[in-house]
């Protein structure tokens, strides 16, 4: 490990591309959901990158990496619906304390749940999978809104490359 900091320009790119190759061969599309899975629970994660890389690959079809994503991604942001729902039973929604779950209610609250649309979005993502399950939106209906809206920039980033 104390290697990795000594190299430098070509030699480190070509190390870290090395391992690079190594983790996709190992891992692959199931590495591709468990990082989707946990970049959508309040953990970070780069799925974003496991998905780009994966793709550049060309190992799998782009349908399938698109698929694995999304799945994982939205069944990640159910586990934050999950807790907003269990915690909406343990304690009362005006004890919020951190400021970006209430933000998240009040957008709930003012727009509806077609804001779980925007649940891909960095930092207020996870914050409105909470909210909608401490607010007790209908599960099914945020599941599929979730999964529009994670999968569709999926979608846009595949498109890209």
């Amino acid at each position: 490990m104390a290697c990795l900091f000594n190299l430098t320009g070509f030699q480190g790119l070509l190390w870290h591309h090395y391992h690079v190759d190594e983790f996709l061969s190992e891992w692959g599309i199931w590495g591709l959901f468990i990082s989707a899975f946990i970049s959508s629970t309040l953990l970070p994660g780069g799925s974003e990158a496991m998905l780009l890389a994966l793709a550049l690959n060309g190992t799998d079809p782009a349908w399938l990496l698109l698929l694995v994503s999304t799945l994982g991604n939205t069944l990640g942001g159910m586990t934050s619906w999950l807790i907003g729902w269990w915690l909406a039973r343990r304690y009362p929604l005006e004890q919020l304390e951190e400021n970006k779950h209430q933000h998240a209610v009040e957008r709930l609250r003012r727009w509806g749940s077609p804001v779980l649309l925007l649940s891909w979005l960095p930092v207020v993502g996870d914050p409105l999978c909470v909210a909608a399950g401490w607010l007790k939106i209908n599960p099914w209906w945020s599941m599929c809104l979730i999964a529009l809206g994670k999968g569709g920039r999926y979608a846009v980033l595949l498109l890209l490359i």
